[in-house]
């Protein structure tokens, strides 16, 4: 940027790893004692995280833009003479008042130790719990899955929101607002998908494991085979430490699964799959015609597609490969509701935000090989248009946020995963409810 002259620094994090490096960026700024303006952007980010974590890192100005739309407006405004300072001032006051109401939610919110938690865990009478063994264990992949196929669990609504079209498909094409709009963005991305299918422009492949497993405290124990002698791999869980309110239970994914000592004979499963082979040669010839709108609908359409794959073989898992729901029958619409037994909480996302888990998953399905998805040094998977996460088939199992976690509960995890305290901090950063030592001293 320096050798460059630049007007100003754009950054756009994708996965929770990238927010540490943000701060990263923003103490070098003004280590260098730069001062051009740093926007910052990206699925993972928010105003709120701009504001608390990386703002306070550098004394030029931050500017959190909430999507790639909005980046026109912020620049001319940082680009103007006449407009900056006072575009300038209402950021800044506006992200203080930002940090004042993030530190007095925080004082507010009270935590539990690591073992009150627990003594509050998720339970049930695991007699009574249905379970049924799989109907093939181990490893399934799936290559160059029909496109055709998948298109039917295509949720649309997702597609339209990435488009800032906000509404219900398909009620969103009787919106007085952004109807019309909405209906000729539906027909150009159709036939797209028209040619993609036909001419197999993108390529789709999956892999499916299923093993024995229980539950061992907060730690999944994966077994070589049905005598459950062997540990094939352990997956590590995180636990809610806010307080509830009486009767909620401080929940882990680890408590929807039948503990060791119980005697229960239970099991997991995991998928990782992609539609993304082919968007970037596809991407590149649209580029070279200079026609970046369908560039941009190849990614939001291939996005799509890998998460119908993976709401399509999550259906199959139900019906075939697990089979405890042989008989399910649910429409798009319900599918889209999840209207069905079981979940598929993913790495990284609120019920377990840990990306290394994925290391662990893409040894035990041997995911790379498998699906032509390889992680990337931040455990971002490549292609982007991949989605990877566990099957669990209670019957209460449910998605949840695990919130902030105290030292104790980083300390134990880090010693359950073999890690350093300091890299799982770096990792869970933004999920922690104390400021780590690293970044206390960082400040100093």
């Amino acid at each position: 940027a320096i050798e460059e002259n630049a007007d100003m620094i754009g950054l756009s994090g994708l996965i929770t790893p990238s927010l540490d490096e943000m701060v990263s960026v923003a103490a070098e700024m003004e280590r260098r004692e730069m001062k051009l303006p740093l926007l910052i952007g990206g699925a993972t980010t928010s105003r709120v995280h701009t504001a608390v974590k990386i703002a306070p890192h550098y004394n030029g100005s931050v500017v959190h833009v909430l999507d790639a739309s909005r980046s026109v407006a912020v620049v001319s405004s940082l680009m103007s003479d006449e407009q900056r300072a006072a575009f300038l001032d209402e950021v800044a006051a506006a992200y203080e008042e930002e940090r004042a109401r993030h530190n007095g939610r925080a004082a507010r919110k009270t935590y539990l130790p690591l073992d009150a938690a627990r003594a509050n865990a998720f339970r049930c009478d695991w007699d009574a719990v249905p379970i049924t063994k799989p109907n093939r264990l181990g490893v399934q992949v799936f290559d160059d899955y029909p496109l055709g196929e998948l298109r039917a669990y295509i949720d649309w609504t997702p597609f339209f929101i990435a488009w800032e079209l906000k509404g219900k498909y398909p009620r969103i094409f009787d919106d007085p607002a952004v109807g019309g709009e909405a209906r000729v963005l539906y027909d150009d991305a159709n036939r797209l998908l028209d040619r993609i299918v036909e001419e197999k422009l993108l390529r789709a492949s999956g892999v499916v494991g299923l093993w024995p497993a229980n539950s061992t405290g907060d730690d999944l124990e994966l077994y070589a085979d049905e005598a459950r002698r062997e540990v094939r791999a352990v997956l590590h869980t995180l636990r809610q430490q806010a307080r509830k309110t009486p009767g909620r239970p401080n929940r882990a994914l680890a408590d929807f699964v039948a503990p060791k000592d119980s005697g229960v004979a239970d099991y997991v499963g995991a998928f990782a799959v992609t539609a993304g082979h082919g968007v970037e040669a596809l991407v590149r010839q649209f580029e070279r015609d200079h026609d970046d709108y369908q560039a941009l609908l190849v990614k939001a359409l291939a996005d799509r597609l890998a998460e119908a794959f993976a709401e399509r073989l999550h259906e199959r898992l139900r019906r075939e490969f697990w089979g405890y729901a042989p008989d399910e029958n649910l429409t798009g619409e319900a599918l889209i509701a999840e209207r069905y037994r079981g979940i598929r909480p993913a790495p990284g996302y609120p019920a377990c935000p840990d990306h290394t888990e994925k290391i662990t998953l893409w040894t035990l399905m041997d995911a790379e090989a498998a699906t032509g998805i390889a992680l990337t040094e931040n455990l971002a998977m490549h292609p982007a248009a991949s989605v990877c996460g566990l099957y669990l088939a209670h019957p209460e199992a449910a998605y949840f946020d695990v919130g902030r976690l105290g030292r104790d509960q980083v300390k134990d995890y880090a010693r359950r995963k073999g890690m350093a305290v300091e890299a799982v901090e770096r990792w869970l950063g933004p999920r922690l409810n104390y400021e780590p030592a690293a970044a206390t001293a960082e400040a100093a």
